[in-house]
């Protein structure tokens, strides 16, 4: 029996995986990935069968743990946005020569326009480097029914699996027929061949070839995918290879049906036998993706030297950045295929006149707006001040009012990039960085300042939470001053404050003593998120 539910994209992947056994689902927050793990959490059969479900310090680590549980045999999934790939790289990567044992979804949730992003990076490219199966769901439902498909496709293959969404599937909601009852989970179980996951030089060799051996297995799973699949139509003027989201967008610029033969793809490798019966029996092909030309940069180092006219993102028929949209593709075909009288006309979605731009800010009551307020005022007194940001709630420092800070690059790079001002011969250099980030990716830097007590200040704006992604649990909460002082921080400059209003003064007082201090010193302003603030006050009620 099969139960119909409304869901977001992010909880049918979820969902799936339950239903599927899961028994470890790791994550760290990030848009427009973290309702996965929040549903993980909040599932009443996850929590009846106490699954593992924990926010991770960061990306690397939630890999590494659920390559743990995928070597004991069960079923884990790790989730995070496109960015956190590249923090979890080292681990991924080497995943792909390791092996799986239980089921491993690697899940990057990707962000086409940079909604709340600093790049478009594609997901997928990953996969290609480490010569792992990925799937790309076109909807809810395939990213529902690919959660259990990808662990089985990850245990027949032993290899990790990475599925990847973006941004309008992850947070856009449609009806899912979902399975009545879960499966059981699997028993625990270790490898055949342990060796395998000890990747030493003479190990990994053969490793090696046994994936580049593999990976021909991969590429006929593609071609018998129930996600992949060849439409065939009476018009071969056009061929059309598309992927992903895309499929739906090419379903509404043809609601009649698409009038050209088609290859929608799903599944990774591509299924290069349907696409070379396309560019066989059409005249010209054209590529339709969401993200990067992955594939039609694939296309054209493989098929054009045949002659045949390839379009798509490279050719600019298709926007190279930003989301692909049903208009954007409608406005590509009609620039490919001008004759066709169904593709003119009025836009599907003219855009708003009404509303109108609204660029984000602080919330009032944050702590992170006196913390700047007390940073700015000090910072006036010295000639030529650079402070370096973060990734968090307090990056929106750098607009006005306080237009506060000089740089963000990454997580935890404030401090790294205050270090390395600091050994240019800048003063003052200081370091602002958000709790969780600190835990995330600042604590090393953190350690090379300390082993040179390097004359910068840097400042841990604690909220004691991840508030930027909607206030999940921070690893350092309560901890932060431990931390430092563990890492090899001079006690007498490490110090607290509490960032409220009425202790601007003493905050300005405490900044420039620490900034005048030729060595490092580490100051916390702690306050708690106002929004974290009121929903513990709510509960409480």
């Amino acid at each position: 029996m099969k139960i119909k539910k409304l869901l977001l994209g992010d909880e049918a992947l979820a969902l799936g995986a339950i239903n599927a056994g899961l028994s470890g689902a790791y994550a760290y927050p990030g848009t427009p990935s973290t309702e996965i793990l929040e549903y993980v959490q909040g599932n009443e059969v996850a929590r009846q069968r106490k699954l593992h479900s924990h926010w991770s310090s960061n990306e690397k680590t939630a890999v590494e743990e659920a390559m743990g549980m995928s070597y004991c045999g069960k079923r884990a999934i790790v989730s995070m946005k496109h960015v956190g790939m590249n923090v979890a790289a080292d681990a991924f990567v080497n995943s792909g020569m390791t092996g799986a044992n239980g089921g491993l979804l690697v899940i990057a949730a990707d962000d086409p326009s940079m909604h709340s992003s600093q790049n478009e990076q594609d997901s997928r490219f990953y996969a290609d480097f480490a010569l792992v199966p990925a799937l790309e769901p076109s909807n809810q439902q395939e990213a529902y029914d690919m959660a259990r498909y990808g662990f089985e496709l990850s245990e027949r293959f032993a290899i990790p699996v990475v599925v990847r969404l973006v941004t309008r599937l992850s947070h856009s909601r449609a009806v899912v027929e979902t399975d009545a009852e879960p499966m059981p989970e699997n028993e625990l179980h270790y490898p055949r061949n342990p060796r395998q996951w000890v990747l030493m030089p003479a190990i990994s060799k053969e490793r090696y070839k046994v994936l580049l051996e593999d990976y021909k297995k991969f590429e006929e799973a593609s071609e018998t995918s129930p996600f992949n699949r060849y439409i065939d139509a009476a018009d071969k003027s056009l061929g059309i290879v598309v992927t992903g989201l895309g499929w739906n967008y090419l379903n509404e610029v043809f609601p009649e049906g698409i009038p050209f033969p088609t290859v929608k793809v799903s599944q990774y490798p591509l299924p290069t036998r349907m696409i070379s019966r396309l560019f066989d029996e059409c005249d010209e092909v054209m590529v339709i993706e969401e993200g990067q030309p992955l594939v039609e940069r694939k296309l054209r180092g493989q098929l054009d030297r045949t002659g045949k006219r390839i379009y798509g993102k490279l050719s600019g028929e298709l926007n190279l950045t930003g989301e692909l949209t049903p208009d954007g593709v409608r406005e590509g075909m009609a620039k490919v295929k001008g004759d066709m009288e169904c593709l003119h006309g009025k836009k599907l979605h003219a855009a708003s006149q009404v509303t109108k731009p609204r660029p984000p800010a602080l919330c009032q009551g944050c702590g992170h707006r006196d913390v700047y307020a007390a940073l700015n005022g000090v910072l006036e007194e010295y000639e030529n001040p650079k402070v370096f940001g973060d990734i968090g709630c307090y990056t929106l420092g750098f607009l006005s009012p306080f237009n506060a800070i000089d740089t963000c690059v990454d997580m935890g790079a404030s401090i790294t990039m205050a270090k390395g001002a600091a050994d240019a011969g800048q003063h003052p250099a200081v370091a602002i960085i958000g709790d969780s980030t600190f835990t995330h990716s600042g604590m090393t830097g953190l350690l090379d300042a300390i082993n040179e007590n390097t004359p910068m200040t840097v400042i841990i704006s604690d909220n004691l939470t991840t508030g930027m992604t909607g206030g999940q649990d921070s690893q350092g909460t309560g901890k932060l001053e431990d931390i430092c002082r563990g890492l090899g921080a001079d006690p007498a400059h490490v110090r607290t404050i509490d960032a409220l209003p009425k202790n601007v003064e003493q905050m300005k007082a405490l900044f420039r003593e620490e900034i005048d201090y030729p060595g490092l010193s580490v100051i916390v302003s702690r306050r708690e998120c106002i929004q974290t603030a009121r929903r513990h006050a709510s509960a409480k009620k």
